[in-house]
């Protein structure tokens, strides 16, 4: 063979394999991140009105595809709409929005994840349709459903978590919304829906439980404060401290008072008792003794500033960096510019049930082909030594008797033991927040829950009387 002819054939040889291997690496190994681009807009419109696989829950399908009326197309239909909203999010192919667990784990469910290599390789030779895999979540339905209920048409939020998995047993945003609204193949109405949503004062698209509007936690903060107090070794929960009424702030002419101006006990009382009865004249003391840079540590040690994705994104909370004795006070009970999410404050709580150890939180456990064959499983990890056994049990303890003698009775369930921690955050509104936070049961915990409802009209909700109920009925739930 001429020199030339040969160079020229090996040339050819080296780019028709070089085009192979880039097809093959673009259209299979980076397909689910091509598809998740934002800016990819030709892969959404494709990827809208195929048939996506089922986003279940214990066996429910609440997320599924059905054609259309012409028989072309597919459309989402969401069975139970309201109630797993804050879940599924929407995929509206008529107006080209998708949220949630639908934008998300969009390449599980149209079946573009390398999790469906092979099922695409096959579609490829045998000329079918590809389809997409199906999600099984970790939610609880008896746990949704009493956390749906119980907030009602309240603004709020309820996170519950498996203290030793982390899986997401309840996930909760009210007022929520339902999705068929936005997926029906009427596009104008669908579109005027998306709108009257969107422009409701209420905010039904918002999701609190997650990332949404960030709170001050108020008194449920507490349990960082303490933590914090507890880990340096300044105290037992059995030491005697100074529980004044009010507290003058130094350099300040700003004082700090108990909630309704009360006492605390007689002046003198264990840390436990000052705990139980949500003291804020000792925790205010108590933060600043301890300082900022202990506050911070204890704080990110929970997972402060961090970023989460459940795979669904968590708003990153905050313990601010203070610049005086003042504004620690106010932080160390979780006002000035202390800001969490309900998922947060469930996780604090979850840590202290499983003896320090702060599992991360999964939403999706498994992912299966259409014929339900697993392929993929989600593997509970630790995220984070957050505090001591030793500690863990301290404030076990400490949460079991706010529930038995002190500000959270109303979250006490018959024969089980509750451990919990009551919050009432002012909104600087006039309103306050009311949560709750904690897991039962107490001496073999299971599950974790965070409530918040929000304060409405300038009204000021209690922890003890608004959110502690209903952490009761979504434990209540789990545990039966």
């Amino acid at each position: 063979m001429n020199p030339q002819i040969r160079k020229l054939t090996v040339a050819m040889a080296i780019m028709i394999v070089s085009l192979l291997v880039m097809a093959t690496y673009v259209q299979f190994w980076r397909a689910p991140e091509l598809s998740n681009d934002a800016r990819n807009r030709r892969d959404t419109y494709q990827s809208w009105g195929q048939d996506r696989g089922p986003i279940i829950v214990d066996g429910t399908e609440i997320a599924l595809s059905e054609k259309n009326q012409a028989g072309d197309r597919y459309h989402r239909v969401y069975p139970e709409g309201p109630l797993y909203a804050a879940v599924t999010g929407y995929s509206a192919e008529r107006i080209h929005v998708s949220t949630g667990l639908e934008r998300v784990a969009a390449s599980e469910l149209d079946g573009s994840s390398n999790t469906f290599f092979a099922q695409r390789i096959k579609a490829m030779f045998t000329g079918k349709d590809p389809q997409g895999g199906a999600i099984q979540l970790t939610l609880n339905p008896q746990m949704q459903k009493a956390a749906f209920a119980a907030l009602g048409d309240r603004r709020g939020a309820v996170v519950a978590l498996d203290v030793k998995t982390g899986a997401i047993k309840a996930l909760v945003s009210t007022p929520s919304f339902d999705p068929n609204l936005l997926t029906m193949e009427d596009g104008k109405t669908a579109q005027t829906n998306l709108e009257t949503l969107q422009d409701d004062p209420r905010a039904p698209l918002v999701n609190r439980a997650i990332s949404g509007n960030r709170y001050p936690p108020g008194s449920v903060f507490k349990i960082v404060t303490a933590a914090a107090a507890l880990q340096a070794n300044d105290l037992s929960p059995e030491t005697v401290i100074d529980a004044p009424r009010e507290l003058q702030l130094p350099g300040s002419t700003a004082t700090i008072k108990n909630d309704g101006g009360a006492a605390c006990g007689s002046g003198t009382v264990p840390f436990k008792e000052a705990f139980a009865r949500s003291c804020n004249t000792v925790f205010a003391q108590m933060s600043m003794d301890l300082g900022q840079a202990a506050m911070q540590k204890q704080a990110a040690d929970f997972g402060f500033g961090e970023d989460l994705a459940t795979p669904l994104a968590v708003t990153p909370s905050i313990f601010p960096d203070t610049k005086s004795a003042p504004q620690l006070a106010q932080s160390g009970i979780g006002q000035f510019e202390v800001q969490v999410t309900p998922m947060q404050v469930a996780l604090i709580s979850a840590a202290v049930a499983n003896q320090g150890k702060m599992m991360y939180p999964y939403l999706i456990e498994s992912t299966a082909d259409r014929d339900l064959v697993v392929r993929a499983k989600t593997a509970p990890r630790v995220w984070k030594q957050a505090i001591s056994p030793q500690v863990a049990q301290q404030l076990t303890n400490m949460m079991v008797e706010v529930v038995n003698s002190g500000t959270g009775k109303r979250a006490a369930i018959k024969g089980i033991q509750v451990a919990g921690k009551t919050g009432t955050a002012e909104t600087g509104r006039g309103g306050a927040h009311a949560w709750f936070t904690g897991f039962a049961p107490a001496g073999d915990p299971r599950y974790a829950v965070a409530v918040i409802v929000e304060s409405e009209d300038g009204k000021a909700f209690h922890g003890g009387q608004v959110a502690a109920p209903i952490a009761a009925e979504v434990l209540k739930a789990g545990l039966r």
